[in-house]
């Protein structure tokens, strides 16, 4: 069995680690609480949901932190690549969650709900589900520059925003999820080969893609400057 070194660099990440969980599931139990109290005050499941949302969330941010203790490990090769294309196949539903806002409308007044609590129960989700990607992104852009040749970021960011991207797109409206990859191979990539070849048909569809690409990647990179210039 490999030992993780603990060097000072690692003990700094462990305990960065620990911190951002403590916060994240914080977060995460005053999300989950908000649909609870609601569902018991109105005796109906609305945004239940988004509990489900919110766990698939949380799967590519600790796929991303197996793969960094794989990495401090010092183990690398096709198990890393592995762990890499299923956090490809997870990540989008990290950022699904924004679309959730969409709901709001849908649902608000249905059962006598103040349209400001909905609004807290929804952004918060969104808020946990963004934070999370961001997150995961992060740890999985320092791994990933470890294993490629590489050079600059946005090789790697642009990429990753647009399957997210695109990713939601499929989401919300083709209605696949993440396991539709294993279990619903051939229908998912017909779907997906009718966008490629029919792009003038799928016109909103790109739009929709692409700005929510560049949206991603202006939040990541807003983010990730300020950490970097420690203005927090």
């Amino acid at each position: 069995m490999n030992n993780i070194p603990l060097s000072s660099k690692n003990l700094k990440f462990f305990s960065f680690r620990r911190e951002i969980d403590k916060f994240l599931f914080l977060s995460a139990s005053f999300s989950l609480g908000l649909v609870l109290v609601r569902i018991i005050h109105t005796g109906h499941i609305t945004f239940l949901s988004l509990i489900w949302n919110l766990f698939l969330a949380w799967l590519p941010y600790y796929i991303s932190g197996l793969i960094s203790n794989f990495r401090r490990g010092g183990r690398s090769g096709w198990k890393f690549w592995s762990l890499f294309l299923l956090w490809i196949l997870f990540i989008p539903n990290s950022f699904y969650i924004l679309t959730d806002l969409f709901h709001l409308e849908d649902e608000a007044n249905d059962f006598l709900v103040p349209l400001w609590y909905d609004l807290i129960l929804i952004v918060s989700v969104a808020w946990n589900g963004l934070v999370l990607g961001i997150l995961s992104v992060r740890q999985i852009e320092k791994q990933f520059f470890a294993e490629s040749k590489l050079k600059s970021e946005w090789a790697f960011l642009f990429p990753v925003m647009f399957m997210n991207g695109w990713g939601v797109y499929i989401g919300r409206y083709l209605r696949y999820n993440s396991w539709d990859f294993f279990i619903n191979p051939f229908e998912l990539m017909r779907d997906i080969a009718h966008m490629l070849l029919h792009p003038i048909a799928f016109h909103n569809a790109w739009g929709m893609i692409f700005c929510f690409t560049i949206l991603l990647l202006l939040i990541y990179g807003m983010l990730k400057k300020l950490s970097q210039n420690a203005l927090f």
